[in-house]
């Protein structure tokens, strides 16, 4: 391979810095020259210059050649998985937090296209309607008559697309301190329980009034980052910054901070099973986590992958916890049965040999489980079998 010349190495960071830090490219398992080419495809469109395209990846299979320092390690078992994917139209739009409504229809968000889309999985069809300037949407969520809501992480919004006019309706944060929006849920009485990561703050939204109430965390930079309900209704939010899970009185939006143990503990994201009880990933520790609300005790396994695997993304689905470990490539499924506390891991599947995803997010659809590919911009669909 000849030697790379200084016109390569400037092309790719001016490419490659416009969506992401170069450093990542540190990060990664490396690939061939036609991997790489492969992931650049879903990432940006380089159709009308294949000269630029070529020495891009010639560059980057050069310096950042097959390497195996991310490894994931797998747990086998006797569960099948089938995936099923669909590519979003808009590359580099960072495609993410698909959720499936009981219409079957599927809605994401591509925060960095500034996108609201939908999909139909049967006929495949997609939609994408550009946001309000400034939206930069992190999440999207469904309400009772199943119409999409998207969080303004970059502008302090929150707003909704109607389903028969395709217009937006927006509602603008009451304190200038609510900056970022995140991720919300709605709770049996149609009320949009959310999180505001940098802004350190929870807020409750009534689309009836639009009165929307915030109350901030009693730990500085604690960031507040996922929230799931329980069977009460009940807000529960996850610490992205700090070692805690934070319980929200839905009356008062009294706050309550669990402490959970471990300095370096923080936690992406969490789900609640059917009997309340509280699953966290311990993304800073590598571990899952269980916090029980009736004993106040804490139980945490080791992930398959270690300490530095970081798990992001979780969810409960058919008696057991379901999370990702974002940090490894291939990225990896993890599978926690809760009657026998034995876990299955499998590396997630991509397109031609390309393992790079990063799920954010995942939430059970109507068949199955439904994630993205942040990096590659895609959605699928996983399903199982024994």
């Amino acid at each position: 391979m000849s030697a790379i010349s200084d016109e390569q190495e400037k092309t790719v960071v001016q490419l490659c810095s416009t969506c992401h830090k170069v450093s990542n490219l540190e990060r990664s398992s490396g690939y061939s020259k036609q991997d790489w080419h492969s992931l650049i495809s879903y990432m940006v469109n380089l159709d009308a210059s294949s000269t630029k395209s070529n020495q891009i990846s010639e560059y980057l299979a050069e310096k950042y050649p097959i390497n195996d320092k991310r490894a994931s390690k797998v747990i086998e078992g006797d569960m099948k998985l089938q995936f099923k994917y669909w590519q979003v139209p808009t590359l580099g739009q960072r495609a993410r937090d698909p959720i499936q409504g009981k219409d079957g229809i599927i809605w994401w968000v591509g925060q960095w296209g500034n996108i609201l889309g939908r999909l139909d999985p049967i006929s495949g069809k997609m939609k994408e309607y550009t946001l309000p300037d400034g939206t930069y949407p992190h999440s999207v969520s469904l309400d009772k008559n199943l119409r999409p809501w998207f969080l303004g992480n970059k502008n302090g919004t929150i707003g909704y697309l109607d389903l028969n006019t395709e217009t937006f309706k927006v509602f603008n944060m009451p304190d200038k301190k609510a900056r970022d929006p995140h991720t919300g849920v709605f709770d049996n009485k149609g009320l949009f329980w959310f999180t505001l990561q940098h802004s350190n703050m929870i807020g409750k939204l009534d689309p009836s009034t639009g009165d929307i109430q915030l109350a901030s965390l009693p730990t500085p930079n604690s960031r507040p980052y996922g929230i799931k309900l329980d069977s009460n209704g009940t807000p529960w939010v996850s610490c992205n910054g700090s070692n805690c899970l934070i319980k929200v009185n839905k009356q008062t939006m009294a706050l309550d901070e669990i402490t959970l143990p471990g300095k370096y503990t923080h936690t992406r994201r969490l789900a609640i099973t059917p009997d309340d009880m509280v699953y966290y990933v311990n993304s800073g520790m590598g571990k899952l986590g269980k916090y029980n609300p009736k004993t106040a005790e804490i139980s945490e396994w080791n992930t398959p992958s270690g300490r530095d695997s970081h798990p992001y993304a979780i969810e409960y689905a058919d008696g057991a916890i379901w999370f990702n470990e974002s940090a490894k490539r291939p990225e990896t499924l993890v599978r926690f049965d809760l009657q026998t506390q034995t876990m299955q891991s499998w590396q997630i599947p991509s397109k031609e040999g390309v393992y790079s995803g990063l799920i954010r997010h995942m939430r059970m659809g109507n068949n199955g489980l439904i994630i993205h590919q942040t990096a590659t911009n895609q959605l699928a669909e996983i399903t199982w079998s024994k």
